[in-house]
């Protein structure tokens, strides 16, 4: 039944509340009243705003919840929030008689474009509450708000299919056996069971990374000691010297003073700082390098007596190297102090490696540090697309200079060109990615890193280390600029001639989505040598009977019968058996291409012989981001990158822009040459009829050797499970609990260590927040 009881928080009513049955529907909608750092928009501010109602004009904007407090006990928080940030995060505070505080209150990250829910457990007394909508300065209208009294049943169902869903503790665990075990732990822990298990449910929620969320993360990072650092040290058997290539030219004295004290703080000791100084004009800094040079003998410094330019000083800084390996750092930027201790100590599993590299974050003008950058491992197609790995590189100094060091006539982008060049031939194994902050980067005016636009240069010169790579090694290849500042687009030659590409669209009735996606299939794919095969499951619609023999008198299309159940797994290796083409096209039935260019683009690479699956940039009709290639580990198996990100954002480091490598791209629309679908065995046929067949034939490909690549320069829409339908029944869900079961079991040593992704990110949602 639905009521319209006030909700009566005082603890007399405790007993009555307990009693609702659990067809009882108490919502508490409130009145918001703007606290801090808000202001409403006017109507002219609205109107060019999109139609936003507030603007927060800082980091901590407040409203005091009026009218109608909520129910005690369990309830559902549910918000919608349309803003103009990247990201947004909420929070509510109830004060039940201590104030307002972290303990007693609830996080929930804003989903674009949908409404985002959480369990609340609210005690008796309640008083007032707060509510924060965002953590940043921005424009937003909160288009839904409010909390729905849950009875306990109903909440516990959804706690223990939370943590069974996305806690890492419980992945494995049946869902009806977590509560149990959740209160014999608590026994154990001499703890409220519940209190545990709001414990581990929040832990399940995603922390956005604006520079509030950032400093939270850092204060909860183990720090490791001295001792335990000077302990490590003695036990290591490689010791290399490090030798740090400094250029510099006229930077502010005091930046330099930190770049160079950053170095004499390094808990590693065997480093040198070889520093050239590009005739400078600031007197100053002459008199900071001679100063610290006479400091520590470590220290060396040649003054070149012209301007050449960073290459040329980045030279002069080579020629003074003794050490093994040469290390880049830039005039105004920091090492933190365990960053060389960090490199030895990988080389210590490592020693072979001939490249390392580390994450980084900025710190602007106040020493606040931000916007970290964690990176994936070895990803050459996106280092094709962006200079990714740049800070700190760690570079094995013999092979820096067989290749002639730092190019003149790449100055803005030499790193980029030393990169590409330096990395070709390597194996993967000699390549190696430190999880870690190591270096901050300044982001001062006139900065790279405070904005890249202020040295456009930088642009051309990393397109023609780009193309100048591509022009060694890959006739016909060309770069383009990318939409973003310093991000390249390469465009890959096909074949000549072009091969036959056979596009294979499992089906069962539902014409009102196969009809759009067959003809759009046809008229707006510009790629000629195709052929389309329908696998109909049975259909029995005359509708869609009609439009099979009607779209079957096309030359290029067959339709095909396989009258058995449903198995997208055996449906699919079915139509392979049949098809004529080289390449293979793995298409939903609700798939609609949307750039003509898109099967040219993908087929351009999966021709490539290094690259095995070749996924697409999708999206739902409402032009958000379906599929960016597929994050392993997400969601206990694997999630889509980016999900729900509008179109036109750039995504991680705008990485929603660049092709680049993937574990694993989404069948819904997979390219993939033929010869390497029949050398893996196809799609598993008997442990993953419906879900997750994709993720694991990409990890097959993988294994094999190749790489999987994603490129958001195909472009499709993707009415997703129209077809098939949700999972919302008992046997679909037990089907999907045992698909999910077979593939930690089968690949629990790749689900968890994505080296397209890191372990700093999170695994709960798809957005590449802070764990």
């Amino acid at each position: 039944m639905q009521t319209s009881l006030s909700p009566v928080p005082d603890a007399k009513h405790w007993m009555f509340w307990r009693g609702l049955n659990r067809t009882t529907r108490i919502v508490c909608h409130p009145r918001l009243k703007p606290l801090y750092h808000l202001e409403r928009l006017t109507q002219e501010e609205a109107d060019e705003a999109r139609q936003y109602v507030w603007r927060s004009t800082g980091n901590d904007p407040q409203f005091a919840w009026k009218r109608h407090l909520p129910v005690p006990g369990w309830n559902m928080l549910e918000v919608t929030i349309r803003h103009d940030q990247p990201s947004g995060a909420a929070r509510l505070y109830v004060d039940t008689g201590r104030g307002f505080n972290e303990a007693e209150s609830f996080y929930l990250t804003l989903k674009p474009g949908r409404t985002a829910k959480r369990l609340c457990y609210i005690g008796a007394g309640v008083r007032a509450i707060r509510f924060d909508p965002l953590e940043t300065e921005g424009c937003f209208a909160v288009e839904h708000l409010r909390l729905v009294w849950l009875s306990p049943w109903f909440a516990y169902d959804r706690l223990a299919q939370r943590l069974a869903n996305l806690h890492g503790q419980w992945l494995e665990t049946p869902k009806t056996d977590i509560l149990p075990q959740l209160k014999q732990h608590a026994r154990e822990q001499n703890v409220h069971w519940r209190a545990l298990a709001l414990r581990q449910y929040e832990e399940t929620f995603v922390r956005l990374c604006p520079r509030k969320s950032y400093r939270q993360w850092l204060v909860q990072q183990p720090m490791l000691s001295a001792d335990r650092i000077a302990h490590q040290l003695a036990a290591f058997s490689y010791r290399p010297l490090i030798s740090i290539l400094l250029p510099t030219y006229d930077p502010a004295p005091e930046d330099l003073e930190r770049c160079i004290e950053s170095v004499l703080a390094q808990r590693y000791p065997h480093w040198q700082l070889c520093i050239a100084d590009d005739a400078s004009t600031d007197s100053r800094v002459r008199e900071t390098l001679s100063r610290y040079a006479e400091r520590d003998s470590r220290i060396e410094v040649v003054f070149r007596p012209t301007n050449g330019h960073i290459c040329a000083a980045s030279n002069s800084a080579l020629a003074r190297a003794r050490g093994e390996y040469v290390a880049l750092l830039d005039h105004d930027d920091r090492l933190v102090p365990e960053a060389l201790y960090h490199v030895v100590e990988a080389l210590q599993e490592q020693p072979q490696a001939e490249l390392l590299y580390s994450d980084e974050d900025k710190v602007d003008g106040f020493g606040e540090r931000y916007d970290p950058h964690f990176k994936p491992a070895w990803n050459p197609d996106l280092l094709l697309g962006q200079n990714y790995i740049s800070h700190l590189g760690v570079y094995r100094t013999s092979r820096v200079r067989a290749i002639g060091g730092f190019r003149q006539g790449f100055e803005g982008s030499q790193d980029h060109d030393l990169t590409l060049r330096f990395c070709t031939g390597l194996a993967v194994d000699r390549i190696v990615r430190i999880p870690r902050v190591l270096y901050h980067w300044h982001a001062g005016q006139g900065s790279t890193a405070a904005a890249a636009v202020e040295k456009r240069y930088t642009a051309g010169a990393g397109l023609r280390a780009v193309q100048d790579h591509l022009d060694r090694h890959t006739a016909g290849a060309r770069a383009e600029p990318g939409k973003y500042p310093n991000t390249y687009r390469i465009r890959w030659p096909l074949p000549d001639p072009a091969p036959l590409v056979s596009l294979l669209i499992p089906t069962r009735d539902q014409v009102s989505i196969l009809r759009p996606c067959v003809e759009a299939l046809l008229e707006r794919t510009r790629y000629s040598r195709l052929e389309v095969l329908i696998l109909d499951n049975g259909s029995t619609c005359r509708e869609t009977l009609a439009f099979l023999g009607e779209i079957a008198r096309d030359a290029r299309v067959r339709v095909l019968q396989w009258p058995y159940p449903f198995n997208y797994s055996a449906i699919n290796n079915f139509g392979v058996r049949h098809a004529r083409g080289d390449i293979l096209g793995l298409i939903n039935n609700d798939i609609e291409p949307i750039n003509e260019e898109w099967l040219e683009e993908m087929v351009s690479q999966a021709c490539r012989e290094e690259i095995g699956c070749v996924g697409a940039k999708l999206y739902y009709p409402d032009g958000t981001v379906q599929h960016g290639g597929v994050l392993l580990g997400v969601g206990g198996v694997a999630g889509h990158a980016h999900k729900y990100f509008s179109r036109h954002e750039p995504g991680y480091f705008s990485r929603l822009h660049l092709a680049q490598n993937f574990s694993a791209v989404t069948a819904a629309c997979l390219v993939v040459r033929k010869s390497l679908f029949d050398a893996v065995g196809g799609l598993d046929e008997e442990n993953l009829a419906v879900a997750f067949n994709d993720v694991d034939f990409c990890l097959k490909v993988r294994e094999a050797g190749y790489r999987n690549l994603w490129t958001p320069f195909a472009e499709l829409y993707h009415h997703e499970s129209v077809s098939r339908g949700a999972d919302d029944t008992s046997t679909k869900r037990l089907r999907a609990t045992r698909e999910a079961d077979y593939m930690r079991r089968r690949w629990h040593h790749r689900l968890f260590d994505d080296p397209a992704y890191h372990p700093s990110l999170t695994l709960t949602y798809e957005d590449f927040s802070l764990r």
